[in-house]
């Protein structure tokens, strides 16, 4: 039951922080904190008491919850956790408390309802990264909308009801397409086995047509490739961010676009092996595409939100090019790049929201020689800037040095020209710094630095960073089993009756690169 209560606890939290929210305001804040706070230590109770022995049957499941829902239709309550859903769990715990810390004083009007919504938003994200039931998958990936959209329509900026409908209509249409892909493959399974079922275990494998296979493929990879977001797809994410209050943006870069990525490793490859690696070449493309493009217009913003914002999707598309890589470094580099990009993304935008807060402007043209009024604010704001450009030693670094690593086989000129990105990325950092905290102090501005409230969050988050960039073997043993469980169903022939002897990547078939067939009963020790 832990799986249902890491769900339920933040929807009852939310519901309990907008009741106690009518009569006391404030007491909205620590009923949020208090719930979600609950809900990671249970989620770290469980990732220390599953630091053994994994059994891969029929996958690498830490525990799994599975009862009828409508089973007229074949739908089922399905959820399940693997290293790879674990860590994102785990992630998304850490940048919920960030998101409310904060929250603590931007947030003044309704202040129950917001924290509602932001409470709900969690619930819906971890059900994304639980359920194995592609119709309830669906259910939580909208249910990540309408709280979301909500958040950013009542307490954004300027442009706020613009952003939130642009936001909605891009997400909720894409959807559709994945809802479409998801019926698409009930009736194709459905019709060749006489079983009707949305059980992902199920589906894997499941015989279809080429053709077809590659139109449900794109079904769900548009979805996908909205939420991560891809170009050019991705126009909805700047105007999003820049709108959104600073726990929206937090909660937007550092899990929201992770639900994209998260899909593209569980269902696009797993489940349209063959589509997803012909069309393999094409999303490399796009994603090296996403990489330059996110940067280049990086070095043209004078808003801190858009630039931080287009960032992401330049490093988004270095996640992209891991997964349709599908090999070993380059899966373990997208999990590391994944879980990095949130934290540093994160803590800049709880940076740019705490100097909004303080200055009352986005406008890069209007700082200066902000380091001399608050200097601890310029230091922590020049560690995550040095991380999101991928300096050693930090987490960012390890990620996309092994996608990089892990693509050369696959694509050597994808590979060169996505390292042009590295290239920009410490441009556009050095450059927001520089232009933001040194030179001159501009119209003699004088303003409080971090608080200890802010301080102790962005501390956590600078020493996870630096963890993940100096010892990042823990989080690779967790994903490892999970991830060779993917990589392995997704070998196209791997489905075939007799799971004996060798599979080959049409990815890398040039490279004449083999992988075992996937042995049953396999243990993996995760420590």
């Amino acid at each position: 039951m832990i799986l249902v209560w890491l769900i339920a606890i933040p929807i009852l939290g939310g519901l309990a922080a907008w009741i106690l929210g009518w009569r006391n305001p404030g007491s909205a804040r620590w009923t949020a904190l208090f719930f979600l706070s609950a809900n990671f230590l249970s989620a770290c109770f469980f990732t220390f008491r599953h630091a053994g022995q994994i059994t891969i049957t029929p996958g690498p499941w830490m525990a799994a919850i599975d009862v009828p829902w409508i089973p007229a239709f074949g739908i089922h309550f399905h959820l399940a956790v693997d290293g790879l859903s674990l860590a994102l769990i785990l992630l998304t715990h850490f940048l919920g408390l960030a998101a409310i810390v904060s929250s603590w004083t931007e947030i003044t009007d309704r202040i129950g309802f917001f924290f509602f919504n932001l409470m709900w938003v969690l619930a819906g994200i971890m059900g994304v990264f639980l359920a194995l039931d592609l119709f309830l998958f669906y259910f939580f990936w909208e249910m990540m909308l309408i709280p979301m959209f909500f958040m950013i329509i009542l307490w954004g900026h300027e442009n706020r009801i613009y952003a939130g409908v642009k936001f909605f209509l891009f997400t909720q249409i894409s959807g559709l397409f994945m809802l479409a892909a998801i019926l698409g493959l009930y009736f194709v399974h459905g019709r060749g086995t006489g079983n009707y079922t949305f059980n992902y275990l199920e589906l894997i494998g499941t015989s279809i047509p080429a053709k077809t296979a590659m139109w449900l493929m794109l079904g769900f990879l548009i979805a996908f490739a909205v939420k991560l977001p891809a170009v050019p797809v991705h126009s909805w994410l700047p105007d999003a961010h820049t709108e959104a209050p600073t726990a929206g943006s937090i909660i937007l870069a550092g899990l929201l676009l992770k639900t994209g990525a998260y899909g593209m490793l569980r269902f696009v490859v797993p489940l349209f092996p063959e589509a997803a690696f012909a069309f393999a070449p094409y999303a490399m493309g796009l994603a090296v595409l996403a990489i330059l493009y996110g940067a280049w217009l990086s070095l043209s913003q004078t808003d801190l939100k858009r630039l931080v914002a287009y960032s992401s999707i330049s490093h988004m598309g270095f996640v992209m090019l891991g997964i349709f890589a599908w090999n070993a470094l380059a899966l373990q580099g997208a999990v590391i790049q994944i879980i990095c990009h949130g934290i540093s993304t994160g803590a800049l935008f709880f940076l740019v929201g705490a100097l909004q807060e303080r200055i009352h402007s986005r406008d890069i043209d209007q700082m200066g020689g902000l380091w001399r009024v608050a200097p601890k604010m310029g230091g922590v704001a020049l560690l995550f800037a040095l991380a999101s450009l991928g300096l050693p030693g930090l987490g960012n670094f390890i990620g996309e040095f092994l996608i990089l690593l892990g693509a050369y086989p696959v694509n050597g000129t994808m590979t060169v020209l996505a390292s042009l990105g590295l290239i920009s990325a410490a441009i556009y950092s050095l450059w927001m710094i520089q232009a933001a905290f040194h030179g001159i102090l501009k119209e003699k501005k004088q303003i409080p630095d971090l608080s200890a409230r802010e301080s102790a969050a962005l501390a956590a988050m600078i020493l996870v960073i630096i963890w993940l960039g100096l010892y990042p073997q823990p989080v690779f043993k967790t994903a490892q089993p999970a991830l060779e469980f993917l990589e392995t169903i997704a070998a196209p022939g791997s489905h075939a009756p007799e799971k004996t002897g060798t599979v080959y990547h049409p990815v890398r078939e040039n490279k004449n690169v083999v992988l075992p067939a996937a042995p049953q009963g396999a243990q993996y020790a995760v420590h």
